[in-house]
């Protein structure tokens, strides 16, 4: 062979060894980046090719999936009591994609995850269609249900968890959204979701305002100040009076920090605090541990950190701040922030004897065979209060709901604790208050469930009543649905 048709020959050989390269980079390397590439159009029609496995609650399916026409996706999502479940699914879109546990678990809702493997390789034998597995959710119907007929047309948000367990047993936020209403690809479902868009619609119907939503706590955070007064040792006798004068200016100012009328504070008792919701005596107790054991001890509630359910729960914050922020932090104000989710923790743990559960949505993952492929177990996540701590708190809130401002929430037969609260906003709080509560309900069985609940922008007053008068009747509601299923 002459020289240049042997360098012809190296030439198109390297060519060669080139394509073979990239062939195979293609192929091995960015197999799984390209596949799941968000302008990869196969994906999406792989995807709407099949009926979509189940999000279910108790043994029933709260989605389906219908055919449609939309050229090439034969199948679209279909929802049951869309806008009340909707914190929960989250949305499945032909055009909008998916969010929450439709996009969380799409894998396994479309047939194609991994712990699918066996069930697809017997469909291949047995010539079946493949076929999605379904997500069954902790969730409790009644409660759900309760929750959101509770809140009707207020806006607002209600969580309710097992303190035994983490479990989660209702998340509903107000106003929600039909996701049926734009799980297509016509011009009505590009239409609906745009009117959704917080910058189309004021009240943000989208928000997850149970999960995503931070507002001041107001004095329901008042628990968490009592439990960091408990467990430093500041108090250890709950009915003992308290060094708390009356008058109380909040540290190096000359600003006193006012009660809500005219309650008996002065050298209130912890018990007696609680009950009449001072803020004199827990903006005190928090200046007297300081801003460093008062985040401490929100820590371990769960504040200044997101919370995977396996959706995300944004970050509640109690902030390092100065001496006098950090005393109307003790009390739910100032930069003080917490979920809905958040406050159920701080309810769920004083009610479990101090162990805080981690919380979930998820029991298990089913394959369309029925084979359980994962299942969740319940994890401890803290434990903010020491048992004997735990309990004297109990008696605390169990008071509020006995004979003082939560007696909204009362069940007979039934031993129940709560906080409310009254949370102030907008510049120079002008703005209507928010209004909480907070609770759990103790039978001798043990303690089924503990409900947080906010509502928005009420006529109610100033005062820690409007949470007793708003919020409480909303968390009766939903404690009553959990204990009539335990029966």
């Amino acid at each position: 062979m002459n020289k240049p048709l042997r360098r012809v020959a190296i030439f198109c050989g390297l060519l060669v060894l080139a394509l073979l390269i990239r062939v195979n980079w293609v192929q091995f390397v960015q197999a799984d980046e390209l596949k799941n590439d968000s302008h990869n159009r196969r994906v999406a029609i792989e995807r709407y090719s099949i009926p979509r496995g189940n999000i279910i609650v108790g043994d029933k399916p709260v989605t389906g999936s219908t055919t449609t026409d939309s050229g090439d996706f034969k199948y679209k999502r279909t929802y049951k009591d869309g806008p009340m479940w909707a914190p929960v699914t989250g949305y499945a879109s032909q055009a909008f994609d998916a969010n929450q546990l439709e996009k969380l678990y799409d894998p396994v809702l479309t047939g194609t995850d991994d712990k699918l493997f066996f069930s697809r390789t017997v469909d291949m034998f047995t010539g079946e269609k493949q076929q999605g597995g379904d997500v069954v959710t902790t969730l409790n119907a009644k409660a759900q249900k309760a929750a959101f007929d509770g809140l009707g047309k207020q806006k607002g948000a209600v969580a309710a968890v097992n303190p035994e367990t983490g479990a989660i047993l209702a998340l509903a936020s107000t106003p929600s959204y039909d996701p049926s209403s734009f799980a297509g690809m016509s011009d009505k479902d590009a239409k609906a979701y745009i009117g959704l868009q917080k910058k189309n619609n004021a009240d943000d119907p989208m928000l997850n305002r149970a999960l995503r939503q931070t507002y001041p706590p107001g004095s329901t955070f008042k628990v968490v100040t009592a439990a960091a007064a408990l467990e430093n040792g500041l108090y250890t006798d709950i009915d003992a009076p308290t060094k708390s004068p009356l008058p109380w200016t909040l540290p190096d100012t000359r600003i006193p920090l006012p009660n809500e009328g005219n309650i008996p504070c002065e050298n209130a008792s912890l018990r007696e605090a609680l009950r009449w919701s001072c803020n004199t005596v827990f903006g005190k107790i928090s200046a007297d541990l300081g801003n460093k054991k008062m985040i401490e001890e929100a820590d371990k509630f769960g504040f200044n950190d997101e919370h995977f359910t396996p959706v995300r729960a944004d970050a509640s914050v109690y902030p390092e701040d100065n001496r006098p922020q950090n005393a109307m932090a003790g009390i739910g104000q100032a930069s003080n922030r917490a979920t809905p989710l958040q406050m159920a923790m701080v309810a769920s743990a004083v009610a479990n004897g101090g162990t805080l559960m981690k919380p979930y949505m998820v029991d298990k993952l089913v394959a369309p065979n029925l084979n359980v492929i994962q299942q969740q177990q319940p994890e401890k996540l803290s434990e903010p209060l020491k048992p004997e701590n735990a309990q004297k708190l109990q008696e605390m809130m169990e008071t509020v709901v006995k004979t003082g401002t939560g007696t909204n929430a009362q069940i007979p037969g039934v031993t129940v604790g709560g906080k409310t609260g009254t949370a102030q906003h907008g510049e120079n709080n002008k703005d209507n208050p928010y209004a909480w509560f907070i609770s759990y309900a103790k039978t001798d069985k043990g303690t089924p469930v503990a409900v947080a609940v906010v509502i928005e922008g009420s006529d109610a007053l100033r005062s820690d009543i409007a949470g007793g008068r708003l919020a409480a009747p909303v968390a009766k509601r939903v404690m009553e649905a959990v204990l009539d299923g335990n029966q």
